[in-house]
């Protein structure tokens, strides 16, 4: 069968936005693949530089060109927050998907302790504590800045700010990478929440992989389901909302704030350098006061607490 290929090469900070407007409408999922791997001395996985390419492939059958047609038009919104080259298109033979879109992905440290591994692959040598993630439909294959930033600060704190044992709350929860992460470090439970189905059996099956399924309860719904009870806790010493700006703003609307715990830290992404300043006065207003703030590129995470 003859398949076509839709590629773009982008930055690392929109490749994640670009991945989820292809996944809409590529159902053997979306390829994100670094264009070079550099390496030091003491660099267990590489890490990747220079711009980031964004494959899929749609079969060429008769609903070929509506799906062209949605892709592109997908692609020229989400190309007014950002300019986005134009997609290539090009026929491509059917090859084997199951193993061909892994060679793309390899481990990649990150903070101090920590090491994203894609599931097929062992865990590489070393002392870092392995996240194994199958990158799937869901957001949070630990290769965007945003998810880098918060996985940063959580080993920044784990141990040092949060008290032994602490609970953890992840509002738009992707893949489950962050709520694992934390239980592989030191929390001891962890809620995770997203508004797709698909996001949430990924967490579910990202966890069994990491062996914290006992500890992670996954399920859809965000602030207002956590805060009216709808699961087993409705505040937590750790509160992720990895998403994107102006949600976050609508979430502190929501009663985001009131799910950390007054001893608790609030871990904030998905923020572009631009919005950060409006973020951090909108946590202000809701009682928050920050306390650490990392960028990469042009992106921004946000660590805060209650005053």
């Amino acid at each position: 069968m003859t398949w076509l290929e839709v590629s773009l090469t982008v930055d690392g900070e929109m490749a994640e936005a670009v991945a989820e407007v292809l996944a809409r409408y590529i159902p053997d999922g979306v390829v994100i693949e670094s264009t070079a791997v550099a390496a030091e001395a003491d660099d267990e996985g590489g890490h990747a530089v220079g711009p980031l390419r964004v494959c899929g492939y749609l079969p060429m059958d008769a609903s070929l060109e509506d799906t062209r047609r949605r892709i592109e038009e997908g692609l020229w919104y989400l190309g007014r927050i950002r300019p986005l080259p134009a997609p290539v298109f090009k026929p491509f033979e059917e090859i084997n998907w199951v193993e061909a879109w892994k060679e793309h992905y390899h481990p990649i440290p990150v903070g101090e302790r920590l090491i994203i591994v894609p599931a097929w692959l062992e865990t590489p040598p070393g002392n870092r504590i392995p996240i194994r993630i199958d990158p799937g439909m869901a957001f949070g294959t630990g290769t965007h800045p945003t998810t880098q930033l918060c996985l940063e600060l959580l080993d920044r704190f784990d141990g040092r700010e949060l008290p032994t044992g602490y609970q953890v709350l992840d509002i738009g929860c992707g893949s489950g990478i962050l709520a694992a992460a934390a239980l592989k470090l030191g929390a001891s439970y962890a809620l995770g929440v997203d508004i797709d189905p698909l996001a949430v059996e990924a967490s579910r099956s990202n966890a069994e992989a990491n062996a914290v399924g006992e500890r992670l309860d996954v399920g859809v719904g965000s602030v207002a389901e956590v805060r009216c009870g709808q699961f087993a806790i409705r505040q937590a010493e750790l509160v992720f909302a990895n998403i994107l700006a102006p949600i976050i703003l609508r979430l502190f609307n929501d009663g985001l704030t009131e799910l950390v715990k007054p001893s608790g830290i609030l871990i904030l992404s998905g923020i572009l350098a631009e919005q950060a300043d409006e973020i951090i006065a909108a946590a202000a207003q809701h009682g928050l006061q920050l306390i650490e703030r990392r960028q990469v590129g042009d992106w921004v995470a946000l660590a805060s607490k209650p005053v």
